[in-house]
């Protein structure tokens, strides 16, 4: 039963108000929802009206509601005693530039200054609240990143804003200026390797191991037994690590923001070994798009063969060696994580005759991958 709020609610109408919630109401109706889009108001009054509402009612919930009412509800303690949710303004992102996607939602620019980031589940308000929650944490942490300052209505979703003056995204920089490409590559590796040492406190972070024992043992399913079981097995074997892993590191989630490189779609932050982190990057820059090139144009707006390149640059200032062998065999294990997620991807979307050329050329690359790779740990 929904029941609609208005106007002001104090000791002139809170009985008047009672009485006319009550006649709407029919015998054995469970949980109440308030509809307060349009009350302006609520005194003492007003809200013993709800504690006797709610003690008939205990599932009474207030909805749309306004942020002067919620201040009321909130400092007199109705927030912790019943659901009160705020009314959220609603944003338009039709012509909007579309600067990022992610695994939950995609990232368009609203105006000069400001970004939403839009949810892909039509209930995202829990997803919003873990994504500030570990941006604040990154933030404490010393990892440059933005935090949502306002959540909005999108369509029939919600969205999270965030401030980025004049900022562009390293995809964008390497479209545009592709002379800026050992300049990004750099810059990305600094940033990654920050990340990498970071140690976070217990508990504050899902495991990445956790995540990959999943994915690996969905693409262990597509293998020969004995391969299979040593993809597992390899997984197993990787240490577990309370070092920071951002989860979608790719060139579409840096920003250039006034001189400074700013990481931003924070859902994905976990802890774990640098190799989960660098398996997941190689399949977004090299294994994604080995098949049909045109895919990273879509997802990172760059073409395959610079993708390619920045791959293998950001590599090298990230391990801080041009060794060949180094870099070959760090690629190798990378390519073990890589191919196993994309296998996962294929199997969870579609079965155009593309998919399927993916999928197994995804699974013969991973084939060969480990009958040569023994451990994604390297050595001392």
């Amino acid at each position: 039963m929904t029941i609609e709020l208005k106007g002001r609610i104090d000791s002139q109408n809170a009985a008047e108000t009672e009485k006319g919630i009550r006649a709407k109401l029919a015998p054995g109706d469970g949980g109440i929802v308030l509809d307060a889009e349009k009350l302006e108001y609520i005194s003492s009054a007003g809200l013993r009206v709800l504690l006797r509402l709610r003690k008939e009612h205990p599932d009474l919930s207030i909805i749309n509601v306004s942020s002067e009412v919620y201040e009321i509800l909130e400092m007199t303690g109705f927030t912790e005693m019943m659901t009160v949710e705020k009314a959220y303004r609603r944003v338009s992102i039709e012509g909007c530039e579309l600067i990022g996607r992610g695994a939950k939602g995609s990232i368009y620019r609203i105006d000069r200054d400001n970004v939403v980031k839009v949810y892909k589940d039509a209930n995202a308000l829990e997803d919003i609240r873990h994504e500030r929650e570990t941006a604040r944490l990154a933030l404490i942490l010393g990892i440059p990143t933005a935090i949502s300052y306002d959540v909005v209505r999108v369509g029939d979703s919600y969205g999270s804003v965030f401030e980025l003056l004049n900022a562009s995204s390293f995809s964008r920089i390497l479209a545009s200026e592709p002379e800026k490409l050992a300049w990004c590559a750099s810059e990305y590796a600094s940033l990654l390797k920050k990340l990498h040492s970071t140690v976070v406190p217990s508990g504050k972070l899902p495991d990445m191991k956790e995540r990959m024992l999943d994915l690996v043992r969905s693409a262990a399913g597509c293998l020969p037994p004995e391969k299979g079981s040593k993809l597992i097995s390899l997984v197993s074997a990787v240490p577990r690590d309370d070092h920071m892993i951002h989860g979608d590191y790719h060139t579409g989630n840096l920003e250039l923001m006034n001189d400074e490189v700013i990481l931003i779609d924070m859902d994905t932050l976990a802890v774990g070994a640098p190799i989960f982190e660098l398996g997941l990057i190689y399949s977004a820059f090299v294994g994604f798009s080995e098949v049909d090139p045109g895919v990273i144009k879509g997802f990172l707006g760059i073409d395959r063969e610079l993708g390619v390149r920045f791959w293998r640059l950001a590599l090298e200032n990230y391990l801080g060696t041009k060794s060949p062998e180094k870099l070959a065999e760090t690629e190798d294990r990378a390519g073990v994580i890589g191919y196993a997620r994309l296998l996962r991807h294929s199997l969870r979307h579609g079965t155009s005759e593309t998919r399927k050329e993916e999928f197994e050329h995804w699974k013969s690359r991973l084939s060969e991958l480990l009958e040569r790779v023994d451990s994604l740990v390297p050595a001392p």
